[in-house]
């Protein structure tokens, strides 16, 4: 990168669509267009993500997250004739800015590693493994000095045969897979798939049997694949970056973690996270990860006090404030916080409307962890650990909790939680989603505002210093 330049990079025309602004080799802003949309997981990019992009400044270069062109050439291998016909990236963002330089496509594989490859919390040089349903031929990879020195291709794939048993468990693929993975620890693994079909159209056929053991077969299979790819990506090094939608699935990623003396997922590890990754892999610099709070803001003073008051009151509350999260968690700044020491569960799942058999996840001060949980934890909520606690509200049916770490970073989700525990005694809040199943996360003070009156639960703003 020069300096005094500004480079965006940017993915969608598939789903989930994303937006990225680096200022003098600084990131400084990335979005998801769902939250300015109000359109869940929406492909396109809108008049308002442009718009706050711009107010960075007018960009001399834009990237692209994958290669049109060689996309295409695996489309129409693959009769997809209708996607062969969709806009080429130039043409379509120069709808909404019509200055735009043109976007510069880069491999969709290497978009991925280099999202994580440059963000890396540590020197030594690591192995970046890609999973995810598929690239433009690539469905997996590993990458060894910015070199793709293994990978698997298209119809291989099992980002989409986890997809394909989503939709054969009644729910959203490309959506819901969080969803088969946490419904596997009610089954039983009877089924014997092979995962190696090409499932880009589904099952053959209908499959039998009860969903929770179609999702637990599924997740057993993947686990053990995952496994496989990893065992040959350490031969390169004991230090992981990992990428690729199937790196969101933190219960794989658990059993993996001590295969590697390092591990690092990006925050943003699927197709959004490679607005970032495509201009770091085409400018070739490393960044110190700014944190996954890099979206819209809401300024002014975190709401302390407010949300303890209402937390007392009623046990449940709202926050938006600051900068909105990169990713699919929310990690404080757009949360719906609960009292995780009450039966609480059933309710939040019913403000959600989400299946009561969700479990929530806990946010904890990072130096009570070891005292409440056993196992690989982080602040991106990317693993499972076993609960050594009786608090079922955070508690998944298989004794385990997705959780957060919240480190010493004088944030204002930091300064809640050591208020929290200095009046309950409790180190820890369930956090989950400001939104409800579906929708977009809150991203606006019109959003909150609107959220709190369409589901009657308070939602709390900063606090405007005078």
């Amino acid at each position: 990168m020069k300096t005094n330049e500004i480079i965006w990079g940017w993915t969608g025309l598939f789903h989930d669509a994303s937006l990225a602004v680096f200022v003098d080799q600084q990131l400084v802003f990335a979005a998801h267009s769902e939250r300015y949309s109000r359109i869940k997981n929406d492909p396109y990019l809108n008049q308002k993500i442009v718009n706050e992009a711009l107010s960075f400044g007018k960009p001399q270069e834009v990237y692209f997250y994958e290669r049109p062109l060689i996309k295409k050439s695996r489309q129409l291998w693959a009769g997809q004739y209708y996607a062969v016909r969709k806009q080429f990236p130039t043409s379509y963002l120069r709808k909404f800015y019509k200055n735009a330089p043109r976007s510069i496509g880069i491999h969709h594989h290497w978009s991925h590693a280099a999202a994580c490859y440059y963000t890396r919390p540590f020197i030594e040089e690591p192995v970046c493994v890609v999973i995810d349903a598929i690239g433009e031929w690539d469905t997996a990879s590993i990458w060894y000095k910015k070199k793709k020195v293994w990978s698997l291709r298209y119809p291989k794939s099992l980002g989409l045969f986890y997809s394909a048993v989503t939709q054969e468990c009644a729910l959203r693929p490309n959506e819901d897979e969080y969803i088969t993975m946490g419904m596997a620890a009610f089954g039983r693994a009877k089924h014997h798939y092979d995962p190696y079909l090409n499932y880009h159209k589904g099952f053959p056929e209908k499959l039998r049997g009860h969903n929770y053991d179609k999702a637990a077969s599924a997740q057993l299979l993947i686990e053990q694949e995952i496994y496989g790819i990893m065992k040959k990506a350490r031969k390169y090094s004991s230090s992981l970056c990992y990428g690729g939608g199937v790196a969101l699935n933190c219960v794989a990623n658990s059993k993996i973690h001590n295969m590697f003396d390092k591990v690092w997922i990006m925050p943003n590890p699927g197709d959004a996270g490679s607005a970032i990754g495509c201009v770091l892999a085409a400018t070739d610099y490393h960044i110190d990860w700014p944190g996954p709070y890099l979206g819209h803001n809401i300024p002014g003073e975190y709401p302390v006090n407010q949300i303890i008051n209402e937390l007392n009151k009623t046990g449940v509350v709202g926050v938006a404030s600051g900068k909105a999260e990169f990713g699919p968690r929310a990690l404080g700044n757009r949360s719906l916080l609960a009292n995780p020491m009450l039966d609480i569960k059933d309710t939040v799942n019913k403000i959600k409307r989400r299946q009561q058999f969700r479990p929530f996840a806990p946010a904890i001060l990072e130096e009570y962890f070891d005292e409440y949980y056993e196992g690989p934890a982080g602040p991106y909520m990317q693993y499972v650990a076993k609960a050594k606690h009786d608090m079922k509200s955070v508690i998944h049916y298989d004794g385990t909790s997705r959780v957060q770490l919240v480190k010493k970073d004088n944030t204002g989700f930091r300064k809640l939680l050591e208020k929290w525990h200095d009046q309950t005694g409790c180190p820890m809040l369930l956090n989950t989603s400001l939104n409800i199943k579906g929708e977009p996360l809150v991203n606006t003070i019109l959003d909150a505002k609107e959220w709190q009156d369409r589901y009657k639960v308070k939602v709390c703003l900063p606090r405007i210093k005078k």
